[in-house]
């Protein structure tokens, strides 16, 4: 979608095509596009076809208030379950404490939106047409306190106490992220929320690995945060209220929702003992292993890790836990290559 087919969609005539499609049951989609198609451009159509379906997509993430957003095909893979959002909101609230926010880099825009329910939020995007959507999407979302701006981030005149700055990118033609290559890029982005003291960074959950520590300098926490058992985004937070004694590098912690349950990490911890597989098998939630807090949870559970099983851990005793799938072992067999039992 560019900028002309999202102010199509937004006319008169556009959401008259995008309702009608809307309240019709998918089944019987082609015979209102036939009728639709009678009676208003094709490419416009076309346009509010694929908003609809975007938005039917969407609802896994956003609930009903999908039905009323509006998106892009990158928009709608790279946002985090709206949980995740709210969930960074109550943290901010409670441990960051501020009350004007600039968020620069929108992204879905998800996050801004959701920040705007309870704080003074300045959003800035270089990309036109990102800019408008968040404009879009405002009456979707309660109206929020949120003042979208197009304009090149690195050289915005920020007046916010904090600074959150969505990174979520697709991942380089190798597949791998290099967040130097981002516009802007990574260590620009650490810079502007510690040069601010209080914010946080939003990244893919693979990315702060590549990050030398010493990049991370200033930072609180990184933190991985999962849904339902599925990882949803890494967050470098900056100005936490937090009683413990500086660190050198952040912390890292791991949080699953909808629980709400984190494992931080402890310094000085063994790593856990390889041990056969006993009556009991654990499966680590995916916020955990990219944590790499496995140990931690380890130590929960009384466990060691499964010979062979990567993050697997295993225990003699039953340990319920938030962060792990619990199995009960039937019978261990001998693994043979060339048939599975």
């Amino acid at each position: 979608m560019d900028l002309e087919t999202l102010r199509a969609l937004l006319a008169d005539e556009g959401q008259q095509v995008l309702a009608a499609l809307q309240a019709d049951d998918p089944v019987g989609e082609a015979a209102t596009v036939a009728g639709l198609l009678r009676e208003h451009p094709a490419a416009l159509v076309s346009a509010a076809r694929e908003q609809v379906r975007l938005r039917r997509r969407a609802a896994a993430k956003y609930g009903e208030y999908a039905a009323r957003l509006y998106f892009t095909p990158d928009s709608v893979e790279l946002s985090s379950h709206l949980a995740v959002s709210e969930y960074k909101l109550d943290r901010v609230l409670h441990e960051v404490g501020v009350v004007l926010i600039d968020a620069m880099c929108l992204g879905s825009g998800a996050d801004a939106l959701v920040l705007g329910w309870s704080h003074h939020t300045d959003a800035v995007d270089a990309d036109p047409l990102t800019v408008e959507i968040a404009r879009a999407n405002l009456p979707g979302m309660h109206d929020a306190n949120l003042y979208p701006t197009c304009e090149d981030v690195t050289e915005f005149d920020s007046r916010g106490e904090a600074v959150f700055i969505d990174l979520m990118r697709r991942d380089g033609p190798d597949g791998v992220p290099d967040a130097e290559t981002y516009d802007p890029p990574l260590s620009w982005a650490l810079d502007r929320v510690r040069t601010t003291g209080y914010g946080w960074v939003r990244l893919a959950p693979d990315l702060p690995g590549q990050v030398p520590p010493t990049g991370l300098a200033g930072a609180d926490e990184v933190e991985w945060i999962s849904h339902e058992g599925r990882i949803q985004e890494a967050v470098v937070w900056f100005g936490l209220d937090v009683q413990r004694t500086p660190s050198p590098v952040p912390v890292r912690r791991a949080t699953v929702l909808p629980s709400g349950a984190s494992l931080m990490e402890r310094r000085n911890l063994s790593a856990p003992d390889v041990r056969p597989i006993g009556r009991y098998l654990y499966v680590p939630d995916p916020a955990v292993v990219h944590a790499r807090l496995v140990g931690e949870l380890a130590r929960e559970v009384a466990g060691g890790l499964v010979e062979g099983g990567g993050s697997l851990l295993t225990s003699d005793e039953l340990h319920r836990t938030p962060f792990a799938a619990v199995y009960e072992v039937g019978a261990a067999l001998p693994l043979d290559g060339t048939r599975i039992p």
